[in-house]
């Protein structure tokens, strides 16, 4: 099973000419590529699919998705490699 899952912008940075986020999902931080999504801006949330951002959400919806993820946990840690806080 493949998930998009909600996470927030910290940080924006260039990776050999990809354009690079820190982005936090809860608590668990990993890197993404922004350039599906070029409106996307520190704070914002963004679905996180294979290490792609490829929509922009708000944050209510992110908040919603996150906690119906944390009643899934094992599916949440099998694709992001570690449980959500």
């Amino acid at each position: 099973m493949c998930l998009g899952i909600p996470g927030r912008v910290l940080e924006i940075h260039d990776d050999a000419g990809l354009r690079m986020a820190t982005v936090d999902f809860g608590g668990v931080r990993r890197e993404a590529c922004l350039n599906y999504t070029p409106e996307a801006g520190v704070g914002a949330y963004v679905i996180i699919h294979v290490g792609f951002a490829i929509s922009v959400v708000d944050e209510g919806e992110a908040q919603r998705t996150l906690a119906v993820l944390r009643a899934m946990a094992d599916a949440v840690e099998g694709e992001l490699g570690e449980p959500l806080p």
